[in-house]
């Protein structure tokens, strides 16, 4: 059995083992695949993985001893679904491997914006606080997250562990989901207009549909407080970027946490480069070395129950 994993370096630059992989079958591993190399690489593979490497119906057509694709990520918009189940082609993804680490990624960004933690500790090395007339010193004001309402956009795994941090922070919990009917314990279910309107902290943590493409946008953003945050950890193109510039430069809202945007990595010159209260990190929620050391065993599990004739996380 001919396993080829098209772009490996993200899940495991170095720090994790091969071995459950590697023990399936003839395993070979780029750390990364430009797109005129795909076929080449492929065209042996009876097993193909793939994290970013896009796999269209042109390149699908190429591929004739492909049965299976392992999407070593929780969304596989990355495949040709209509043209791999023409193939019949087993599509299986990776879930729930990131849950804890984007949760915990989530208040990271959060308490970047309300404790300014990196900031003071800059200052002071700076000497400000040194050269302060009092004790304590201060730049930018402290925000406490208890009595606060978070508002939280998608209620799956990862909604439902922000939530529980939320709530042991002594926050109120809100949020709207796909499926209304659905409730959460302790979660109010509101819709969209009210989430903005009331929440001090907005969490994005919806999957990004035709539907929802910029759904984040001038009116949506000037329902919010003027002292609330917003949060997204999900999929970039969920805000129109121009526009969430505009209301961070306007003081419209207080502040915006990043982990994702529209272009993956984005290119010089981006509206929501250099503004003070806009903190970006570049698309690292997921990639604790726990989680990613997850994402490979169930990776591997998936593989050997395709090879066993059980599949498991199949999606198409």
């Amino acid at each position: 059995m001919n396993i080829v994993y098209l772009d490996g370096y993200t899940v495991n630059p170095g720090d994790l083992s091969w071995e459950p992989l590697e023990k399936l079958g003839n395993f070979t591993v780029y750390p990364r695949t430009a797109p005129e190399l795909v076929i080449e690489r492929s065209k042996e593979a009876d097993i193909l993985i793939t994290n970013k490497v896009r796999l269209n119906r042109d390149l699908l057509k190429l591929l004739p001893s492909l049965k299976y694709i392992g999407v070593s990520a929780t969304g596989y918009d990355v495949v040709d679904m209509p043209a791999a189940k023409e193939r019949k082609l087993t599509i299986t993804n990776v879930p729930g491997y990131g849950t804890i680490s984007v949760a915990q990624h989530v208040f990271a960004l959060i308490l970047s914006l309300t404790n300014h933690v990196r900031l003071h500790a800059e200052l002071n090395w700076k000497g400000k606080w040194s050269a302060s007339k009092d004790w304590c010193y201060w730049d930018q004001p402290l925000v406490e997250l208890s009595g606060k309402t978070m508002g939280i956009v998608g209620l799956g795994a990862i909604g439902q562990q922000t939530a529980n941090i939320a709530q042991a922070f002594g926050m109120k919990v809100i949020a709207t989901r796909r499926d209304m009917s659905k409730a959460y314990t302790g979660v109010e279910l509101v819709d969209m207009e009210r989430l903005f309107s009331e929440s001090d902290v907005i969490s994005l943590r919806c999957p990004q549909t035709a539907e929802n493409k910029g759904f984040v946008e001038k009116e949506l953003l000037e329902m919010k407080k003027p002292t609330a945050f917003l949060i997204n950890t999900a999929r970039g193109p969920l805000i129109k970027e121009g526009e969430l510039a505009e209301a961070l430069l306007a003081g419209k809202i207080a502040g915006a946490g990043l982990d994702v945007l529209s272009q993956e990595p984005p290119e010089g010159g981006h509206p929501l480069e250099n503004i003070p209260n806009c903190l970006i990190t570049p698309h690292i929620a997921w990639a604790s070395q726990e989680a990613r050391g997850r994402l490979l065993g169930i990776l591997a599990e998936n593989i050997a129950t395709y090879i066993a004739g059980k599949p498991q996380n199949v999606v198409s």
